[in-house]
């Protein structure tokens, strides 16, 4: 289950999109995991030859990430994104239809004892990655191997896709946690000893610190760090990544180990050494990573709040 939301009344692209939705959902319910994979990259190449914004907002993020490499490489590097982000929505849609078992014949797993290991420290764990290899695909299948997490997450515009979308990460026994008054309902997950999951390579205004993330200035949410330094909860990196044959290996790297006790600016060290571990999972795996988003910008450039809004008087109380 979830944390309440606010609720919008959907518009009629908002029943269109859902249906269309819907439609792939039963078709690719029916067909092999191979030809899930071909019809993912297929939609994925549509969209980079038709979206030309997109495109050469991902050019322009890898020419500035890769200056050393030729123009052509950086080109299959975003046609390569396109493609894998295509995979990425019919894969989610395909998992969302099979049984826990099926799932689990799917994947594998690498570094799971470092979660267990974690957890036994009994103050809960806190999971990050980013917008990265098959990020959702890991939160189903990791309720199962493992326990329930809790995953933060904005709500999508189109409100019957947002149900539908929570529907499928909490049917394996995952909770979702909205923005608004997150804080609390995430200190509480963590003080039952769960885990907590969350992505953080989104530009973000407040409560955000400027790290380095290919050598250049990024706004990043100083949420990750502070709650870890307010609880104690270790840090754990984990990362999705395709396998040949239609499988994928969910990765759960060595903890984040924090700053000293004396470090007066330990919120921006630990955002960047997560950071640091993120970058270095990009860099090997450049295809998988979403160079479409404006991940570089200055801080004056969108106003917004931070990942924990503050609040309400009644969610305080």
């Amino acid at each position: 289950m979830s944390e309440s939301r606010p609720r919008r009344a959907p518009t009629l692209q908002h029943r269109v999109e859902y249906l269309a939705v819907v439609g792939v959902r039963a078709i690719v319910r029916v067909l092999p995991m191979r030809a899930v994979l071909a019809a993912g990259t297929l939609l994925g190449r549509l969209f980079h030859a038709v979206d030309g914004v997109h495109r050469r907002l991902a050019l322009s993020n890898l020419e500035a990430a890769f200056p050393a490499r030729p123009r052509a490489e950086r080109a299959a590097i975003a046609r390569e994104m396109f493609g894998h982000f295509g995979r990425l929505l019919v894969v989610l849609l395909k998992f969302s239809t099979m049984a826990p078992d099926e799932m689990l014949a799917r994947v594998e797993f690498e570094g799971e004892e470092r979660v267990r290991g974690a957890h036994a420290l009994g103050r809960g764990v806190l999971l990050f990655t980013g917008h990265f290899g098959y990020w959702e695909i890991n939160a189903l299948v990791h309720a199962l191997l493992l326990q329930p997490m809790a995953v933060l997450a904005r709500p999508l515009d189109n409100p019957l896709l947002d149900d539908l979308l929570e529907r499928v990460r909490c049917r394996t026994g995952n909770s979702v946690i909205y923005r608004r008054g997150a804080l609390r309902r995430v200190l509480r997950t963590l003080a039952a000893n769960r885990a907590v999951a969350m992505l953080i390579d989104q530009h973000i205004q407040t409560d955000a610190v400027y790290v380095d993330f290919f050598n250049r200035p990024a706004a990043t949410t100083t949420a990750l760090a502070a709650i870890a330094l307010r609880t104690g909860a270790p840090v754990l990196p984990v990362f999705a990544l395709p396998l040949p044959g239609g499988r994928f290996r969910m990765v759960y790297e060595h903890a984040v180990d924090p700053p000293r006790a004396d470090d007066h600016d330990a919120l921006r060290d630990y955002t960047q050494r997560c950071t640091d571990v993120l970058e270095m999972y990009v860099r090997r795996y450049p295809g998988l990573w979403l160079w479409m988003h404006r991940r570089w910008r200055d801080a004056d450039a969108m106003p917004g709040r931070g990942m924990f809004p503050a609040a309400s008087r009644e969610e305080q109380d």
